[in-house]
């Protein structure tokens, strides 16, 4: 008798998510370039075909972690209310998360979520990859400012993502060289602060 269809896709999830755990674990263990795929498979009990049909390629084993904020920008600036600019609604999203400790803020102390942007940043092949998927959220952010063939909202949707960007391995930085998470988070939110300043009134507000 066969699987209900819901059932076959919670398998699958449950597989990936497996796999992807596995990975994580050998490369923060042995280091990206030590791990070979053949390897993750066989920890993880799978063919390497299999691996293949869940994950491309070595480095989306990684990124699978942050594959559900991929368009969370977008989807803030589409879900905003009436009297919300898109700016507001960003912002205001960020501190959000930077208050819930985040791990995609980079504001978390978790010594995993450490590692694991440490693993990001250090790695030459999974920042590379990490510019391919920032070049898609800012495509899918152009296009919830006002469609991604405008010159202003695709100049304005590079410069959110550029800075949540930059932000996210500022905070991360900051807690990794051992400052306090609460002191980090008061900067966090002060550098945010003036990121969206810069953002609102541009380059002249701020003498240059």
């Amino acid at each position: 008798m066969n699987e209900p269809p819901g059932l076959r896709t919670l398998k699958k999830e449950r597989t990936r998510q497996a796999i992807a755990d596995t990975a994580i674990g050998l490369f923060l263990a042995h280091g990206f370039d030590g791990v070979s795929v053949l390897e993750i498979a066989a920890a993880a009990e799978v063919s390497k075909p299999t691996l293949f049909r869940y994950f491309p390629s070595k480095e989306e084993l990684v990124l699978h972690r942050i594959a559900d904020h991929l368009g969370e920008s977008a989807r803030v600036v589409a879900a905003r209310g009436p009297r919300e600019t898109p700016l507001d609604a960003l912002e205001r999203h960020h501190l959000d998360r930077l208050a819930a400790r985040d791990a995609v803020t980079g504001l978390s102390a978790d010594p995993r979520v450490l590692a694991f942007h440490r693993l990001v940043y250090g790695t030459p092949s999974l920042s590379s990859h990490l510019r391919d998927w920032i070049a898609q959220d800012t495509e899918l952010l152009a296009e919830a400012l006002g469609g991604p063939g405008e010159l202003t909202a695709r100049l304005l949707a590079a410069q959110l993502v550029s800075v949540r960007q930059d932000l996210t391995r500022v905070n991360w930085q900051r807690l990794s060289d051992g400052m306090p998470e609460e002191a980090a988070h008061r900067q966090a939110v002060e550098d945010t602060a003036t990121a969206f300043t810069l953002l609102r009134t541009g380059a002249a507000g701020f003498g240059y």
